[in-house]
């Protein structure tokens, strides 16, 4: 049977994933990507470079955000969060840079150095959360 994850399962859950997906729309398109990000304060921060999503953030800033996991058994739990994209700059840009640094430096899986990024504008961001929903399946 499907349930309704607590604020706080929602908020643990969150925390513990590393991807996620952003969703935007914009012009008649909609657009879902996966990226990297960090869960503080009620807010997903994600340092990026300029592209499509950013883009398409800009001209639209409603977006939505999803998590999810799926385990042996057809256990599963997803969180969406309907949220606003808020561009940061200067030391709100360093700080997000830091709260995500400090969120993969634990983690062998993480942010590493590379040249994917070479040449293209660096974007740090956050998405509000205006609403959040989560949803689980367990199984004995």
């Amino acid at each position: 049977m499907i349930e309704e994850m607590s604020p706080g399962e929602i908020s643990d859950f969150v925390h513990e994933q590393k991807v996620g997906r952003v969703g935007c729309h914009a012009e008649g398109e909609t657009y879902v990507v996966p990226v990297i990000f960090a869960w503080r304060d009620d807010c997903i921060y994600v340092y990026t470079t300029e592209g499509k999503k950013v883009e398409m953030m800009r001209a639209n800033a409603q977006v939505c955000f999803e998590v999810d996991e799926y385990l042996v058994g057809g256990r599963w739990r997803s969180v969406i969060v309907q949220g606003t994209y808020e561009e940061l700059r200067g030391d709100d840009a360093g700080r997000a840079l830091e709260i995500i640094s400090e969120r993969f430096q634990s983690s062998s899986s993480g942010a590493r150095e590379d040249d994917r990024g070479a040449g293209r504008v660096p974007v740090a961001f956050l998405i509000r959360v205006k609403d959040i929903t989560g949803r689980k399946v367990e199984r004995d």
